[in-house]
């Protein structure tokens, strides 16, 4: 961390894609420990483009009613109960993809969503700028698959998270209020120059 509280990745270390033991814990200590680490996109010729997570949400499994799995398996949410360390993207309200990976033992239905990265908050803003959609769905987040993240030197401490419910839950009961969105605000985050935008609560998308 430099002065006025900014996290600075270390640029000089070379990064390293997380793999599949990273993500083979509890979703909510997945969705903690990804704030800070990037995002990666193959983008145009194939260069990665790298954005700093800032927003995550952690969905527990068929227990935590918030989550897609606690219905049971379906064709929607079939890649939930997969192994861990694979993408699970779905359409919400018909028209925002929404970018999860999946975390846990195999069988258990649980995921953590990707809700802000770089210069991008709201999960559909961030699938739409990165050009994320159900293609993705199912495919291992590795380099392979063109989506994936890496390591960035971070560890963001614990006063600089804010834990508040997940956003649009409202249907969950007394899941709905669980402090289970990890939020830190992006201006903390910066390859040198603070973002602008600091952290929301967005209505509606889940």
């Amino acid at each position: 961390m430099t002065g006025r509280g900014i996290i600075m990745p270390d640029m000089t270390r070379a990064s390293q894609a997380l793999g599949a033991a990273f993500f083979d814990r509890p979703a909510d200590r997945v969705a903690r420990d990804l704030l800070g680490q990037w995002l990666v996109v193959c983008g145009a010729g194939g260069r990665p483009q790298r954005h700093l997570v800032f927003e995550t949400e952690a969905y527990l499994g068929a227990h935590d009613l918030a989550c897609h799995g606690s219905k049971g398996l379906t064709k929607r949410n079939a890649t939930m109960f997969g192994p861990a360390g694979r993408w699970y993207v779905y359409l919400c309200y018909g028209m925002h993809w929404m970018l999860n990976v999946v975390t846990g033992a195999e069988g258990v239905p649980a995921a953590v969503l990707i809700r802000g990265a770089g210069g991008h908050e709201g999960p559909g803003r961030l699938t739409r700028a990165l050009g994320i959609d159900r293609a993705f769905d199912g495919a291992v987040a590795g380099p392979r698959s063109g989506l994936w993240f890496e390591e960035s030197g971070v560890a963001v401490p614990s006063r600089l998270v804010e834990r508040t419910p997940r956003i649009g839950v409202g249907y969950a009961g007394p899941w709905a209020e669980k402090p289970l969105r990890f939020v830190v605000d992006p201006r903390r985050l910066s390859r040198g120059t603070p973002a602008t935008r600091s952290p929301r609560r967005t209505r509606g998308l889940h």
